[in-house]
Parts: C-alpha cells; sequence; structure tokens
C-alpha cells in the first residue's frame, strides 16, 4: 500500500540559518503607491528607552489612562541621490538600460565606484532628454550622510524604489538631485512601517541555546546537551523538518512588520541620557521613536519601508506622550 502524502510541516521562511553575506538588509518585496516619493528610507539603530504615554486603542483595558511602553530610538541623518537606475522589461523580468550618476560627496566616491569620472556626471537637464516611452520603470541609488552624526565616514550605499507612475518618478528625481531627503518627507508620526535589518550575531550555537533543546537525563546517551534522536521533532510549535544541530545562531536578515512610529523629532536633548546610550553615544540629529523593539544591534542599519500587508492603523502619536525616560543608562 502506497505512503499517505500530506503537506509538509513548519515554515521555510527562516531557513537556513546561514550568515547573512552583508550588514545592509535586501528588500525583496515593496508595495506599489501613487505617491511619488521614497518607499524606503535607511537608520541608524541607536538604542531603546521607554516613554509614559495616554493609551489611545479603544479596544484596550488601557485607553484613556497613563501606560509605560518601551521604543527603539533610531537615528535619520538625510540622505542623498547617487544615481539613478532605468529599466526595461526582458521577458518575465526586468533589466537595467541606463545608469545615471550624479555628484556625489567626496566619501562616496572614495568608497564606491559612483561618479569617479567626471565627464559622466549627469543634471538634470540630461535627465529630461530622455525618452521614457522606451522604458518600462525607474530606481534610485542614496547613500546616507553618517558623518554628520560622527558614526563613521564611510556612506552605506543601497537601491530603493520610488512611488507614482514613471513620469512622477523622473520629476522627483529632477527635483531632489541636489538636496538632502530629510524622513519626514518620506514617513510621518503614528504611520506603520516594515523593518529591515541583520539580526545580533550569537556565533556558532550548539541545539540546547540554538533550539531549546532540553538536556538528557541521567543515564541517557552519550552527550547531554546534543539531541537523543536523529529523526523528525516537535519543537518551536511544529514538526521540523531537520534535526536540531549545532550551527549559526543570529545575524540572519529578518523583517519585522508593522512597527508603528510614535514620534519623529529634531531635538536630540528630548531623548539624550546622561552620558549618552551604551555602545552608541549621544544623539546629534532628527531621531524617531518606534513602538517596541527593532532587531540588530547598536549602530547597525535598518531599512525602513512601506508596510507590504499593513493591519489597523494605529492612533500613537507624539501628542499622547507625556513624559520620554532620559534616566542615566550606566551602570553605578
Amino acid at each position: 500500500m502506497g505512503k499517505p502524502g500530506k503537506p509538509r510541516s513548519g515554515s521555510m521562511g527562516v531557513w537556513p540559518r546561514k550568515r547573512a553575506k552583508n550588514t545592509t538588509a535586501r528588500i525583496r518585496s515593496i508595495p506599489t503607491i501613487k505617491e511619488a516619493k521614497l518607499l524606503t528610507f535607511p537608520v541608524y539603530k541607536a538604542g531603546m528607552t521607554h516613554v509614559i504615554m495616554i493609551g489611545t486603542d479603544k479596544g484596550r483595558r488601557s485607553s484613556g489612562i497613563e501606560e509605560s511602553i518601551p521604543v527603539t530610538i533610531l537615528e535619520c541623518p538625510p540622505v542623498k541621490i547617487a544615481s539613478a537606475r532605468l529599466y526595461v522589461k526582458s521577458g518575465f523580468s526586468e533589466i537595467v538600460k541606463t545608469q545615471i550618476n550624479f555628484k556625489v560627496d567626496k566619501e562616496v566616491s572614495k568608497a564606491t565606484n559612483v561618479s569617479k569620472n567626471a565627464a559622466k556626471i549627469k543634471t538634470a537637464e540630461d535627465l529630461s532628454k530622455l525618452d521614457i516611452s522606451q522604458y518600462s520603470n525607474l530606481t534610485i541609488q542614496i547613500y546616507t550622510t553618517p558623518k554628520s552624526i560622527d558614526l563613521k565616514k564611510k556612506p552605506d550605499l543601497m537601491e530603493v524604489d520610488l512611488g507614482g507612475s514613471l513620469q512622477e518618478k523622473i520629476d522627483f528625481v529632477k527635483a531632489h538631485i541636489d538636496k538632502p531627503i530629510a524622513f519626514n518627507e518620506v514617513f510621518k508620526e503614528g504611520q506603520i512601517v516594515d523593518s529591515h535589518a541583520i539580526t545580533k550575531g550569537k556565533g556558532f550555537q550548539g541545539p540546547v541555546k540554538r533550539f531549546g533543546v532540553g538536556l538528557k537525563g541521567h543515564k541517557s546517551e552519550k552527550g547531554v546537551r546534543a539531541v537523543g534522536s536523529l529523526g523528525g521533532w516537535k519543537g518551536q510549535g511544529h514538526v521540523m523538518y531537520r534535526v536540531a544541530h549545532a550551527g549559526q545562531m543570529g545575524f540572519h536578515q529578518r523583517t519585522q512588520y508593522n512597527n508603528t512610529i510614535i514620534k519623529i523629532g529634531d531635538k536630540p536633548e528630548e531623548v539624550n541620557p546622561q552620558g549618552g546610550l551604551i555602545n552608541y553615544g549621544l544623539v546629534k540629529s532628527n531621531y524617531l521613536l518606534i513602538k517596541g523593539s527593532i532587531q540588530g544591534a547598536k549602530k547597525r542599519l535598518v531599512l525602513l519601508s512601506e508596510p507590504i500587508k499593513p493591519t489597523r492603523q494605529q492612533t500613537h502619536t507624539s501628542e499622547s506622550i507625556k513624559h520620554i525616560s532620559t534616566t542615566s543608562q550606566q551602570r553605578r
């Protein structure tokens, strides 16, 4: 008699658990919106604190009363446009046909091959001469300005999508070629965003720490901190498709959906604790507070994007914040 078949158990969304190739996350899916603006904005993780705010969710008991909420502090220096990429359709996909490089800061020229040849540097007039009828899409390469916040010298360069039609995308690039783009031009308070980042690296770990398997009992098989069977086992809420062996733990790319922006501020003294944030220092430019925790280590680049599967819009804004904790985080 044949073996009955059934769908496999468990999600393959986080396998294989390999180390990420780069500290900058990749965004594989992005929604389309009608407004011509950046769909992704890079920020740097500074640390965490908590705020006292009035609950605004009418479906919860805390509605109308003060509650303590943990928040993540993200520093968001402005970004600049390095180049524009024009795509054409090729079968079921798109390929780059034309790349237009613009004038960039000297830190970008030293770290990358963008705009090293002065003869290839273009302006808004060169962008106006393009025949957009032969192209299907346009994306831009942007770079961060970490030197403005004394974080590091080398900027982070990445390709991001724009909203709107093709003509609106070109008009957006023309208007922002020589201008820095601030975070509040892209996202607003109370908005939901997805965060893409590389998680904290924990190195090569055994199955007890990596998967949470229990220690073997007395007079059991050899290896107290090892699995007793090499067959399928039930753990983490489903039947695992593989054996819990030792391997890489952490430093994986992960996406966290539907994070609420509580506050966008331009006064760093509002969030800077006495002595600065541990392993980061003082926030020096614009910042934002996101409800809950965000994956990744401090000083790591986090990409915030438009939500791919948004839930009910939250009502948390800076107006409901009564206090932001700036208590020193240094050990006494």
